[in-house]
């Protein structure tokens, strides 16, 4: 049996507040018990709903990790540079046709040639002094080191060539030795998509928006593109990035086109549902992962901070330029060819080196 409330002027109006304070030891407190379940329940619903996107998250990042094909030995050959300040990055886009069926091959304008060549390459530099994206030029005459040529078993020596030619002669790793020795930069990672690849992208991320100055119609990359704005597909994106019979300074031209589509595309792609960032899995990242080469030191972390720093440049926090040239079109044995200026591309590689400021 219990007491009775005590009775008396204000006694009933105090036995009510006390009654209403959580740690307070007079009257019933089954208002605060029901307020409290409900907050644990709360919370176990929260923490449960939190595990659940932690484990959802470490799966998607353990399967993407799992994606990557890093097939690249960027110490298959010796005497590579020292390493200097910042991060280098490869960029090729190769004319790979894994991937794609007889008809895609046809339907892209993707035969022909033999072999496996490149289409673009791209050095971004990254480093406290901001981000460079340099493009190479297919064309550029080089030094190709000494090499064994599988063809014939036997060793050959040093010889001018076009950078090209390095990565039909022996893939991505003598590619990678041709850059640095003749930039003197070490390469820190490799990346290279085919053309399967690139039009899953540019697909995955609903097209890229290009302004075009000019009419654009090249039989051999299949481009038809009329002068104005333009949202292009994939297949039409490829046929853009590849055609230089168009472009007035051949090789050179079709190397500032790449520059402007890939900064085109770095934008689209970072819009919210299509980000081309591997750690988020949008659905760019997902189509280009399958296609994705890279050296087997790449993670998935580095590849992502590649990708934010070419997102960054788009959005202008970098630079875009090209190696200075010094002539284009300038006939060789190895046919025509584009000619680096020695002191200026000698300078800017030196600024990229030290991570000094691009002039």
């Amino acid at each position: 049996m219990t007491d009775p409330v005590p009775e008396g002027p204000g006694t009933r109006e105090r036995f009510a507040d006390f009654a209403e304070r959580p740690s307070s030891r007079y009257g019933p407190r089954r208002a605060h018990a029901r307020r409290s379940k409900t907050r644990r329940r709360l919370r176990r619903t929260l923490l449960a709903v939190v595990g659940l996107v932690v484990l959802a998250v470490g799966g998607t990042y353990g399967w993407a990790e799992s994606q990557l094909q890093r097939d690249v030995d960027l110490d298959a050959y010796e005497g590579r540079p020292p390493a200097g300040a910042g991060t280098n990055y490869l960029i090729v886009g190769s004319d790979s046709r894994d991937g794609l069926s007889d008809d895609d091959v046809q339907d892209l304008h993707a035969g022909g040639g033999g072999g496996r060549r490149t289409d673009s390459m791209m050095l971004l530099h990254t480093g406290a002094h901001g981000t460079s994206l340099v493009s190479l030029p297919r064309d550029s005459y080089v030094a190709v080191p000494g090499r064994l040529d599988t063809m014939t078993g036997k060793y050959k020596r040093t010889e001018r060539d076009k950078l090209n030619a390095a990565f039909s002669y022996g893939g991505p790793e003598l590619l990678v030795h041709t850059v640095e020795k003749n930039t003197g930069l070490r390469i820190d990672h490799y990346a290279e998509i085919g053309f399967a690849g690139f039009v899953n992208i540019v697909d995955a991320v609903g097209g890229v928006r290009m302004c075009l100055d000019r009419d654009i119609k090249d039989k051999k990359s299949g481009a038809d593109l009329r002068k104005g704005c333009h949202r292009l597909n994939g297949k039409q994106a490829l046929a853009f990035v590849r055609q230089r019979h168009q472009e007035k300074e051949g090789d050179l031209g079709r190397s500032r086109n790449q520059q402007k589509f890939l900064s085109a595309l770095a934008q689209q792609a970072a819009e919210p549902g299509t980000l081309l960032d591997p750690t988020q899995i949008g659905p760019a990242a997902e189509a280009g992962l399958d296609t994705l080469i890279v050296d087997k030191d790449m993670s998935l972390r580095d590849l992502s901070g590649m990708f934010r720093a070419v997102q960054g440049v788009a959005g202008g926090k970098g630079k875009q330029l090209g190696v200075p040239v010094s002539g284009f079109g300038v006939p060789t044995s190895k046919g025509n060819v584009l000619k680096w200026d020695a002191e200026k591309s000698a300078r800017l590689f030196d600024d990229l080196r030290h991570d000094r400021p691009v002039r």
